[in-house]
């Protein structure tokens, strides 16, 4: 699917979705679908490593001082450079894209995934690996290319 982003080289996360304790949103690189992703709820007030990340427009870059990028770099020899971070958040620290399934793998992180399904009134990706792998370097290249923004909002509608 492509979507028009207002601009060529935009990489945005797209809110579409709510249940209880889940968000389900859509990831855009470069104007086209890339995955799907599982955050932890929108809430007016933070909670810690239970609500997802605010609308906005801020940077992604490389982190390879978290022990996340360790684990990755372990489990992703080839091809991993870095966890990919979005940073300048207010109020939220070492925010990764990153792999897992369920709300309670996001600790406030964008999860990446394949499709979607809803469990009990709550979101769930699969085949988060599968596509991490795919998804990753497509990020990379735009850190590379100095396409290091990202943009975050909310289009929440009914599935």
């Amino acid at each position: 699917m492509l979507i028009n982003t207002g601009g060529p080289m935009e990489t945005r996360i797209i809110r579409v979705a709510q249940g209880k304790n889940s968000t389900l949103s859509h990831l855009y690189i470069d104007g086209l679908f890339a995955c799907y992703l599982l955050e932890d709820s929108i809430r007016d007030v933070k909670i810690p490593g239970q609500t997802c990340i605010p609308t906005g427009v801020f940077q992604f870059t490389f982190n390879r001082s978290a022990g996340m990028h360790y684990k990755y770099l372990k489990e992703y020899p080839r091809m991993h450079q870095g966890m990919i971070e979005i940073d300048g958040l207010p109020n939220f620290d070492l925010v990764f894209i990153h792999k897992g399934n369920t709300h309670l793998d996001t600790r406030g992180c964008p999860l990446v995934g394949h499709y979607w399904t809803n469990v009990a009134d709550d979101y769930q990706v699969a085949l988060s690996g599968f596509v991490y792998e795919l998804v990753y370097p497509k990020l990379v290249n735009q850190i590379l290319k100095g396409n290091d923004q990202i943009i975050i909002e909310n289009r929440i509608i009914k599935l």
